[in-house]
């Protein structure tokens, strides 16, 4: 039987006091060690640290009924100067909201608010090969693997496997300028 969709809203920033539910969604991705680069033991202080850090900006995904955070990403430049055009983000499900729409309605979303900030592409730096249910999804959102690096991420502490990156031009009747 196909899950429900799960109906969410956006909410365009975080609050210090969203930081427990925050946590109990990012704990369970980061002990995976299937999809984020992070030790899987680290504490909460240094998720923290990660997730928040200063050139990241956290956008909330809340349970449309219930209020409840079900998701969130991240977006922050790519890279700065001239490459500053290209934006990266990290995106969170919570378990129990998994394989309902969260996903695909967070990376429409996060284009969006890539195109209001001024960035005219994104890319992802590592997907990891294994997180299957990932790479189709941003592939069906219109993404392209430019790159596979070999043995990039150690799944789950134990095997090496291949990592994509992943890119989509944002930018509509943008000219290259020589």
């Amino acid at each position: 039987m196909q899950p429900t969709s799960l109906h969410i809203t956006m909410r365009r920033f975080y609050d210090d006091k969203d930081w427990p539910p925050l946590w109990s969604v990012l704990r369970p991705a980061f002990r995976a060690g299937e999809s984020y680069p992070c030790d899987m033991d680290i504490d909460e202080a240094g998720a923290k640290a990660y997730w928040l850090a200063p050139e990241k900006n956290t956008i909330l995904a809340e349970d449309a009924a219930s209020g409840a955070i079900v998701g969130a990403y991240y977006i922050r430049p790519d890279q700065g100067g001239l490459g500053d055009h290209v934006c990266n983000c990290g995106y969170v499900v919570a378990p129990n909201a998994r394989r309902k729409g969260v996903a695909s309605q967070m990376v429409r979303h996060s284009q969006n608010e890539a195109r209001e900030r001024g960035f005219l592409a994104m890319r992802f730096n590592l997907v990891v090969t294994a997180n299957i249910a990932g790479v189709q999804a941003w592939q069906k959102a219109g993404f392209e693997i430019i790159g596979t690096v070999p043995r990039a991420f150690r799944y789950q502490n134990t095997e090496f496997v291949d990592a994509h990156i992943m890119y989509k031009w944002l930018g509509d009747d943008v000219q290259n300028q020589d």
